[in-house]
């Protein structure tokens, strides 16, 4: 079983990693499955909170969010959404993929829900699982709850984390 997690300074450049990883791998013809963060440009100082995520098995994109409207401090995941790109992350996973990539090992996972029965079914199946790590104490923590010390930790390296999943 193989996993690994990569974790970059900066808001936003886990995603950037994980998302362009996942682009190279595919132009390789390696086939993924899981999910990636669809990168947008934001304007300086706007508070954009959208997120959308690729399914990578079936190039779907999803919407992750839900605005709370007018005067809301920000917006939060859509637990409706998430459930439909986990479906459709598990219903693939009988795929044989190449590498599962999850963009971010969240608040769901760290609670036990969102990706972690599709990650496990993954690492059953030995297929090489990459994992972005964001900075929160509690994702952080629930991570290393559910891999113990089974994870390696890559740099926040292109180079290293492609030369990991080719591997």
């Amino acid at each position: 079983m193989r996993i690994a997690c990569v974790s970059a300074r900066g808001p936003g450049e886990t995603d950037r990693l994980i998302a362009e990883a996942a682009a190279t791998l595919e132009a390789e013809g390696f086939q993924l499955n899981g999910i990636v963060k669809v990168l947008q440009d934001m304007p300086k100082g706007a508070h954009h909170c959208d997120m959308d995520v690729r399914v990578l098995s079936d190039d779907r994109t999803i919407r992750i969010t839900q605005s709370l409207g007018e005067g809301s401090e920000g917006c939060r995941l859509n637990p409706e959404a998430i459930a439909e790109a986990v479906v459709a992350v598990e219903q693939a996973s009988s795929q044989n993929a190449d590498a599962f990539i999850l963009n971010k090992f969240g608040p769901e996972e760290a609670e036990g829900r969102g990706f972690r029965a599709a990650i496990a079914a993954a690492l059953e199946q030995g297929i090489p699982v990459l994992v972005g790590l964001g900075g929160s104490e509690a994702s952080r923590k629930g991570f290393a709850e559910f891999v113990g010390d089974m994870a390696e930790t890559l740099p926040a390296d292109p180079d290293a984390i492609l030369t990991w999943v080719r591997g």
